[in-house]
């Protein structure tokens, strides 16, 4: 599957400097979304930062979010939004149009891209 197992996907993809711009050019979509902007503040920034350190630990690199905000516990800290499959869906395709504006690709973007439909798929808590 991926090149070399000693190495962990946030090494892979090119650490921290990676991970803020795909957070960066996730955000800029969502943003713009007319099925998901109004679940999020008006100003995203917080929201980024707090996916850039959950992304950064999610993918093997520091604990950065659970030295900061404990452990994330996604499916309740989502909770108060009403997560639909829809919503999964447009959240998905946002995050796979920025994984292609920074050239994420090959088998570690596949890999990568598998792990954000599983875990969508598992925000998801509310019918359409």
């Amino acid at each position: 599957m991926l090149d070399n197992p000693q190495k962990t996907i946030y090494e892979m993809i090119g650490g921290g400097e990676t991970i803020r711009r795909l957070v960066d050019a996730f955000y800029k979509r969502v943003g713009e979304h007319p099925g998901l902007k109004d679940m999020f503040p008006d100003d995203l920034t917080e929201t980024a930062d707090k996916q850039y350190l959950f992304l950064t630990q999610f993918f093997g690199g520091p604990q950065l979010y659970s030295e900061k905000y404990g452990h994330p516990m996604l499916r309740a800290r989502h909770m108060p939004f009403a997560v639909t499959p829809e919503r999964a869906k447009f959240w998905l395709g946002c995050m796979r149009e920025a994984m292609d504006e920074i050239g994420l690709e090959g088998p570690v973007a596949d890999f990568i891209y598998d792990r954000f439909i599983q875990t969508a798929h598992h925000m998801v808590n509310t019918a359409e």
